[in-house]
């Protein structure tokens, strides 16, 4: 009987996990299927022209990478030094617990709030104006909750035996820290920001109300400007062009490139968190 229901579980893990990767199989094939014929040299590094209905996504690439880079920038210190914090210093209190209760319902909330938030604080309080600047800060207060969860958590997985036998030593805390903690808990940390910026990158509603436009005749260098992003861009090619028909092929190619960069740095991060982990 033991076996039986052994077996039974094993197979509605099995079937549950195939159904996932059948499903997410199909929406990349339909995805790439129609947007591979749009994706080119000419189409990466090319404006668009006539109405939004040729060209390229240059300005709304450079657009979206700036905006990860700002929210990095901006979330990844904070998120780090604030688990250490938690997880390294701060005594087991009611305190922690309300804190580490109010993070994680941080991340749970729609980022549509974020938004919003960001309007009010960034936008208006402290007159940043509608800029990447502005997006990049509200996108990273969407982004400290996942790094704080994930990096404390990937700080607990570093035994205690390696603090206290640093510490035996005459290391001081901070020191073993910054020497033995860390690195050892790095793959975990990577992994974590990684999907964060992921996440973030893929973002349309907290930017709607903080920056983005639709078209821009130039490329926004500057973090006080305005910029395109290409989550914004394919929403606006889909749903609220004037000739949607007609750029739908150009949508799906922004799609196709959007689901490429994300990849390409999730490759990036996770050779790095291997080869890290090989010459630990």
């Amino acid at each position: 009987m033991k076996k039986i229901r052994h077996l039974f579980n094993w197979i509605l893990l099995l079937g549950s996990t195939l159904m996932v990767c059948l499903i997410l199989g199909v929406i990349l094939y339909d995805i790439f299927s129609k947007g591979m014929s749009s994706v080119s040299w000419h189409f990466i590094t090319r404006f668009p022209t006539n109405g939004m209905t040729k060209g390229g996504i240059l300005p709304a690439m450079i657009g979206t990478l700036l905006l990860t880079f700002i929210t990095t920038i901006f979330s990844v210190p904070f998120g780090i030094a604030c688990a250490v914090y938690l997880n390294e210093y701060a005594r087991p209190s009611v305190l922690t617990n309300i804190i580490r209760a109010s993070i994680r319902n941080l991340a749970g909330i729609p980022s549509i709030i974020y938004g919003l938030f960001g309007l009010a604080l960034f936008v208006q309080s402290l007159r940043l104006g509608t800029s990447v600047l502005s997006a990049g800060l509200t996108l990273g207060l969407l982004s400290l909750p996942y790094i704080i969860t994930t990096t404390e958590e990937a700080l607990k997985r570093i035994p205690n035996s390696m603090r206290e036998a640093t510490l035996a030593l005459g290391a001081t805390q901070f020191e073993t820290i910054k020497d033995v903690v860390l690195p050892k808990a790095l793959p975990g940390i990577l992994t974590g920001v990684i999907l964060t910026m992921s996440r973030a990158a893929g973002e349309t509603a907290p930017i709607l109300f903080t920056g983005v436009a639709f078209y821009i005749n130039g490329i926004s260098a500057s973090p006080n400007q305005e910029f395109m992003a290409l989550p914004y861009h394919l929403y606006m090619l889909s749903t609220q062009h004037q000739s949607i028909e007609e750029v739908r092929p150009l949508a799906y190619g922004t799609a196709t490139v959007l689901i490429l960069l994300v990849f390409v740095l999730n490759i990036v991060a996770f050779y790095i968190r291997f080869k890290h982990r090989t010459k630990d």
